[in-house]
């Protein structure tokens, strides 16, 4: 009876140390499922998210200022259609 708790602490040691090997298992298998990962994400030539984010914020920019764009010429082109249209407005195409 006296060998018996020494058989469970060695099978205890035995237990722990198998635990501590399947953890060790575990983690190097995520890093080989990381590394793969991310290498296949390299190949796809994929974009960070914040370099997405910032071209995107940079052609809203663009696209407002294209609208404030459109709206100046708009104005610009009624202006001078009013000065063509008034009689001795001198407009292009006109004699005077």
């Amino acid at each position: 009876m006296a060998d018996r708790p020494r058989l469970l602490d060695d099978l205890a040691g035995v237990a722990g140390g198998a635990v501590s090997a399947l953890v060790g298992l575990r983690d190097e298998a995520e890093a080989l499922v990381r590394a793969r990962v991310d290498e296949t994400l390299r190949r796809l030539d994929l974009v960070r998210r914040d370099e997405f984010e910032a071209v995107a914020e940079m052609a809203a920019r663009a696209r407002e200022g294209q609208e404030a764009a459109e709206t100046r010429l708009a104005a610009i082109e009624a202006k001078l259609a009013d000065l063509t249209r008034k009689p001795g407005g001198g407009g292009p195409g006109m004699i005077a």
